[in-house]
């Protein structure tokens, strides 16, 4: 199969930074590719770089067959970039900033119409068509900005945490409409914080963590890597207090899983009598108990050592136009 992305030892310096260091991966035409990481761990630095906005440091990266240094301009013709702070003009409406991106794009004049109602339609904003983007919520603007990086036909579309900060329902729609085009033919590169994300979406997905690639598989494979581990989920009725539940015995880690404990076992049969003694001892309804199997959550936090939650948390904290050189 054709390979859409090749990147050989793709590095990045800044003054006090190497925010990604000698990475190299190849994606193939079609393939909807997810890089994940923690804040700062090098996902956007380098979107930036393979789509022209950054200079590599060393290394080198091609777009179908396009060397980014020699071949700039050919390689832009093939991407479109979903940036994960809006890339639109509030002033103008979501007719006039599709025209604008045609314009920018080269999109022939008798063209430009017809693509900016099939767009607008695909996002479902043509009865929006006429409003100020000004007045659209944040999961009507990444609609907008989807269909604006579509606009002159790419084959690879690169998206940068695109559903960070967005409610369940907007999320929802931005993720199928994300894996229709990919159905439909179109490379995905997607950076994103939300393991669960990666896990229904992508076909094969890259750990990134200080600037390095530390494995990179399908889902499942880096699901597999982590079965030496089992989990066990509980429920009690009143609540307890979770250093209890760290001193059970063979249990590994306990975390907070919404309403529900996460009890990290080496072997869930040998666990389980002394969480029903706990139980009993301590006078709780045992509301619900399940085992699990691992996760891509789990596997992240096998290779990386850190909690999955403090992505989203160091996210969120970060202003709206917060900008991190290494992230």
């Amino acid at each position: 199969m054709e390979t859409a992305i090749t990147v050989q030892g793709l590095t990045k310096r800044y003054p006090n930074v190497l925010a990604v260091d000698h990475i190299s991966f190849e994606i193939l035409k079609g393939e909807f590719f997810g890089f994940l990481g923690p804040n700062g761990a090098g996902k956007t630095t380098t979107i930036n770089m393979l789509t022209g906005i950054t200079k590599a440091t060393e290394g080198k990266a091609s777009i179908l067959n396009h060397n980014l240094a020699t071949e700039p301009v050919e390689a832009k013709e093939h991407i479109g970039v979903v940036p994960d702070t809006s890339n639109l003009y509030d002033e103008m409406t979501a007719w006039g900033n599709i025209i604008f991106c045609a314009k920018l794009h080269g999109v022939p004049k008798e063209r430009r119409e017809k693509r900016a109602k099939e767009l607008l339609e695909t996002v479902n904003l043509y009865d929006r068509r006429s409003d100020r983007v000004g007045t659209f919520s944040r999961g009507m603007k990444k609609r907008l900005m989807i269909a604006a990086a579509l606009v002159h036909e790419p084959e690879i579309l690169f998206m940068d945490e695109p559903t960070t900060g967005l409610d369940v329902q907007s999320a929802r729609e931005i993720r199928g409409l994300i894996r229709e085009l990919n159905r439909m033919g179109t490379t995905v590169f997607l950076t994103t914080h939300y393991l669960e994300e990666a896990d229904v979406c992508c076909q094969r997905v890259a750990i990134i963590a200080n600037g390095k690639i530390i494995a990179m598989d399908t889902p499942e494979k880096l699901k597999l890597g982590t079965q030496a581990q089992q989990a066990i989920e509980v429920s009690f009725d009143p609540a307890v207090n979770l250093d209890n539940l760290r001193g059970l015995s063979h249990v590994k880690d306990v975390v907070v899983a919404g309403d529900k404990f996460r009890l990290y076992v080496d072997d869930s049969s040998e666990a389980l009598p002394f969480i029903f003694d706990f139980a009993k001892q301590n006078q709780l309804k045992i509301v619900s108990i399940s085992t699990l199997k691992p996760t891509l959550e789990d596997a992240f936090v096998k290779l990386t050592g850190l909690r999955p939650e403090l992505m989203t948390i160091e996210k969120e904290q970060m202003k709206p136009n917060e900008v991190k050189a290494n992230d």
